[in-house]
């Protein structure tokens, strides 16, 4: 990502997205700008500092302002509603209906709850509206894309039942609101490129980032690295003595 930046003349944002309440720690966000600071990587915009200073607008449990301000924009356009679904109730409606998820389809949202007018408060989920539509995009690593999300999740939920903004939603709106122009991420982001970008045109961006998605480092033919199962970190590599450029070398193989 810093090579790629400075190669177009860029500068990096550090972000720390937080929106989760349940999964985010204090220490966890510490063990990242630690990293950041020992492999000697330095954001432009938003530096590990500003981070431990206090509030700072690179941590998205900091920006409630800004997505209620983005939410009111959907909401002039009659475009979000309260939803009471649970995820076990849709597993539960798509498992009456027959359909498999075998082929690895992601949970679709069938709209049961857009004409029921529950109320915007808390303990409903907040949703926004998408109309069939195909989102056409350039992948700098992948080439040319087609998504329409309205097939793929229905409509997007912005906020859940238990009061977070998700990822989504949360993603757009900083992308958009922070000018970020371009995105370098794992090719299992790559399904929500297409309903981002519209979620983004609806909010009044003209004109989307470009995407980058790179192929994930994985443990098995089936399963990435990932902290929570307990895979090594940074931290680990270092008590066993790994150097800080010996790790920058070894995550630019391949």
């Amino acid at each position: 990502m810093w090579k790629a930046a400075r190669t177009a003349a860029g500068r990096v944002l550090l972000r720390i997205e937080d929106h989760d309440r349940t999964r985010s720690r204090p220490e966890f966000e510490a063990g990242i700008l630690d990293d950041l600071d020992w492999l000697g990587y330095a954001p432009a915009i938003f530096p590990t500092e500003a981070f431990r200073a206090g509030p700072c607008e690179g941590r998205q449990s900091d920006r409630n302002a800004v997505y209620r301000a983005a939410l009111e924009i959907l909401r002039a356009q009659g475009l979000v509603y309260a939803c009471d679904c649970s995820r076990r109730t849709l597993e539960s409606r798509r498992a009456v209906s027959s359909v498999s998820r075998a082929d690895g389809s992601e949970l679709r949202y069938p709209g049961h709850c857009r004409d029921r007018g529950l109320p915007l408060t808390d303990g409903y989920g907040w949703r926004v509206r998408i109309d069939p539509g195909v989102e056409i995009f350039e992948d700098r690593l992948l080439g040319a894309q087609r998504q329409d999300p309205f097939e793929q999740c229905g409509d997007v939920l912005v906020r859940d039942r238990q009061g977070d903004w998700t990822y989504q939603f949360a993603v757009t709106v900083d992308d958009w609101r922070q000018s970020i122009d371009r995105v370098i991420r794992g090719t299992d982001l790559l399904a929500s490129t297409g309903r981002q970008i519209r979620l983004a045109r609806l909010l009044g961006r003209e004109r989307p980032a470009v995407f980058a998605h790179h192929p994930l480092i994985m443990k098995t033919p089936d399963q990435k690295l990932s902290k929570s199962d307990g895979d090594t970190g940074i931290r680990a590599l270092r008590a066993r003595g790994w150097s800080a450029e010996k790790i920058k070398a070894e995550s630019m193989k391949g």
